[in-house]
């Protein structure tokens, strides 16, 4: 993911102290507060909202993409010639998204 940075706004960022290495935003924390790199060479300073969209994507990205035992009882009924598809409830969902779409 990338962001274009196009200069400093003006209340994007509040100055802070700084944190140290072991604090770190979780989803759900409040954002009034922005978040600091420690002391250095180069320094970062994140909004709290900007922490909480990080900590937001940590959590997605540390869930699996996909429910395995979801996918292991579809790949067992197909081979077991159990699957059935419903094409009434297949044709219902695609023209209730086509009304969200064109509404």
């Amino acid at each position: 993911m990338t962001q274009k940075i196009e200069g400093p706004a003006a209340t994007a960022a509040r100055a802070i102290s700084p944190v140290t290495s072991t604090q770190v935003a979780r989803a759900g924390d409040p954002r009034d507060k922005a978040i600091e790199a420690a002391a250095g060479g180069d320094s970062l300073r994140l909004t709290g909202e900007a922490a909480n969209l990080q900590a937001v994507q940590r959590d997605v990205a540390a869930r699996p993409a996909f429910d395995e035992a979801r996918v292991q009882a579809l790949r067992e009924s197909i081979a077991s010639g159990s699957y059935k598809i419903d094409a009434e409830a297949i044709a219902s969902r695609m023209l209730d998204l086509d009304a969200r779409l064109a509404g």
